[in-house]
């Protein structure tokens, strides 16, 4: 880019101040230019101009009607009730489960009930009210309902349990608790710890078992309740919506704050990008408490008027079927999803199926190809973004095993960046200027993006809990002064400006589709071991997506009883944020600080052959661990035992 300006400037110089004949002087200014190594922005320009300029129009109509609603004080819901008006018979949410269609009218209608029943019930703008049920329509209609008299929903993830539940509802101050029958025996589990004065309201079969004392059956109050418009919030574009909860480096989950902007700018971004179409139907059998099944998914329905199809959970071998049942044009994923689906039989509907577009993220470029070619899908929309981050991309034009670009032309209009860390440390590393040093093409750094407040594309809302934000922002990243988010994703970018996911920074990693938290887990496992020491980390293993958690676990006497410690873990811990692997050791070493040091472990792993200490690994089918010899690491590692 500097060379193309200096070319710009030696133009001038050769015509104005010397005289000389356009006729002589072009030539010579192109042949200097190309001799200094210019023909390889001019070769990046032809490349990526088309690339860059659609995406660019992408950007500009996301930003020109952000601007519109934010000066308007427009709001998710005031969107959608446009939305609804347009076509109101148009099927707009279909749960698989039931086979139960809502029109928009139909969601209009129930969200209006649930605002004036909790209205009627004293609830107001400002207050927060905490979510715990499984996907289905009514989960939408909920939180929806909410945000029309302004309550916060927060969207617990339906995994949690114990200690990590209750704080998931205090750290948002809910004063009512709405919850789904299916997951009463966890909300019963740590109901004296939440106080009497959180409010109880059960969605579903209220005659199931281990319904907590005092909870009132939801569904025939909202049935009750009017359907008309409630009077709207004073809230705008840029005011709380909802939140959630996301594993962090440390600790446990934390609330991040969706505001209306925000969840327009995720689901805009992707429609617009991916040039999605008003008659496209989503199939999503992503959580609706994470933010890639209610922003990126729901907010296809609620923003643009499509068709979504909400499953419970996902089903591999349900999946296609699903698909050609509801005419399905796309399907979201994460990189789980399509191992899971790869290792299927072939079955017919795998190829009968009318979907266009795969959307997601965590696709790995190992299985790209063929699951393109298995299921004839002509389109990955893989994306890259954090529920909080300020800094999401896509790779819009199907570039194979990208997850997203950044112009090389005009880097400055989208302003992220890779820059470099510590690799041990992952600490910034920073120039004799003190800003960070940004990476060169094929050299892997940290992603960050510029925070600007009064932008609404870079703009970073944070956490309910203001101390962790200031782990997720550094000071003097690209010029004196300004501020950057902080991803913790470690990504590399080729010459054209294609960014490739490489790791994560940080102790948090991903496995089953979910970040799991070490700090988190550690806690949980040192609590459930009489405050044993206990480090958690991931580890790879061959054939699957993310990494598998290992623990290791000081047990200098043998004294761990293993069978008994993994029945207490399944009542503490989701499935996916389990240990895999287990290493007891005499010993961890520690920092100054007292924190572990996990480097060496995980270069260790689990071989028998490289680690002396007694290794377990968790048999999915027994649910406990067994020894890890070096014949059962064989079979983990061919891919022979399934974890």
């Amino acid at each position: 880019m500097l060379r193309f300006l200096a070319l710009l400037l030696l133009l001038v110089v050769f015509r104005l101040f010397l005289d000389l004949p356009w006729i002589q002087v072009i030539p010579a200014i192109l042949i200097f230019y190309l001799g200094s190594g210019g023909w390889k922005f001019l070769y990046i320009v032809v490349k990526t101009a088309k690339r860059d300029i659609m995406a660019g129009l992408s950007l500009a109509s996301t930003w020109v009607n952000m601007w519109w609603y934010m000066k308007s004080g427009n709001t998710i819901p005031r969107i959608f009730e446009r939305v609804a008006k347009r076509h109101p018979e148009k099927a707009a949410l279909i749960f698989q489960g039931t086979g139960e269609t809502w029109t928009f009218r139909d969601l209009e209608n129930y969200s209006n009930r649930v605002a004036n029943l909790l209205f009627e019930r004293g609830f107001r703008s400002g207050d927060a009210v905490a979510l715990f049920m499984e996907s289905r329509n009514q989960y939408v209609g909920l939180w929806l309902g909410m945000a029309k008299i302004g309550v916060e929903a927060a969207l617990l993830n339906s995994n949690v349990r114990q200690d990590a539940l209750v704080h998931c509802v205090n750290v948002s101050q809910a004063k009512a608790i709405i919850f789904g029958s299916e997951l009463s025996a966890a909300l019963k589990e740590v109901q004296p710890s939440l106080g009497k004065s959180v409010h109880l309201f059960c969605s579903g079969d209220l005659q199931a078992e281990n319904i907590p004392a005092g909870a009132e059956h939801l569904d025939p109050l909202i049935q009750e309740a009017s359907s008309l418009a409630p009077k709207p919030p004073d809230k705008g574009f840029l005011d709380k919506l909802f939140y959630i909860y996301t594993s962090g480096t440390t600790g446990l989950p934390k609330a991040a704050i969706i505001v209306h902007s925000r969840y327009y700018r995720m689901a805009s971004l992707v429609y617009n990008g991916f040039r999605m179409r008003s008659d496209d139907v989503v199939y999503n059998c992503l959580p609706l408490y994470h933010s890639a099944g209610n922003i990126v998914g729901v907010g296809q329905c609620l923003l643009h008027g499509l068709t979504v199809v909400v499953r419970k959970k996902f089903s591999a071998s349900g999946f296609w079927d699903d698909c050609v049942k509801y005419n399905c044009t796309v399907v979201q994923y994460i990189g789980e999803i399509c191992r899971y689906l790869l290792n299927q039989p072939v079955q017919e509907a795998e190829r009968r199926h009318r979907v266009r577009m795969a959307l997601g993220n965590g696709l790995r470029a190992t299985i790209w190809k063929e699951f393109t070619q298995r299921f004839g899908i002509p389109q990955i929309a893989e994306f890259y973004g954090a529920t909080e981050c300020n800094c999401s991309m896509g790779n819009f034009d199907n570039k194979f095993g990208a997850c997203g670009f950044n112009s090389r032309i005009l880097p400055f209009v989208y302003p992220i960046n890779l820059v470099r860390v510590n690799e041990d440390t992952m600490e910034l590393i920073r120039g004799p200027d003190g800003l960070c040093i940004q990476c060169k093409p094929g050299e892997p750094g940290q992603l960050v993006g510029r925070i600007k407040q009064t932008n609404p594309l870079q703009r970073f809302d944070g956490y309910l809990n203001r101390e962790a934000n200031s782990k997720k922002i550094a000071q003097n990243v690209f010029t004196k002064g300004d501020s950057a988010y902080l991803t913790g994703d470690v990504l590399v970018m080729d010459e054209l400006g294609y960014m490739y996911f490489r790791d994560r920074t940080g102790d948090t990693f991903r496995w089953k589709g979910e970040n799991v938290s070490t700090t988190e887990v550690e806690g949980t496992l040192s609590r459930l071991l009489s405050m044993t020491d206990v480090a958690v980390y991931g580890v790879e293993v061959p054939g699957t997506e993310g990494k598998a958690g290992m623990a290791a676990i000081v047990d200098p006497d043998n004294s761990c009883d293993l069978e008994r410690f993994a029945e207490d873990m399944k009542k503490a811990l989701p499935a996916y944020a389990r240990p895999i692997f287990l290493r007891l050791v005499s010993e961890l070493n520690k920092t100054s600080t007292f924190k572990f040091q996990k480097m060496d472990l995980r270069k260790e792993g689990y071989d028998p052959k490289v680690v002396k200490d007694r290794l377990y690994f968790l048999e999915p089918r027994l649910g406990r661990y067994l020894p890890l010899d070096q014949e059962a690491y064989q079979r983990i590692q061919s891919g022979q035992a399934k974890l």
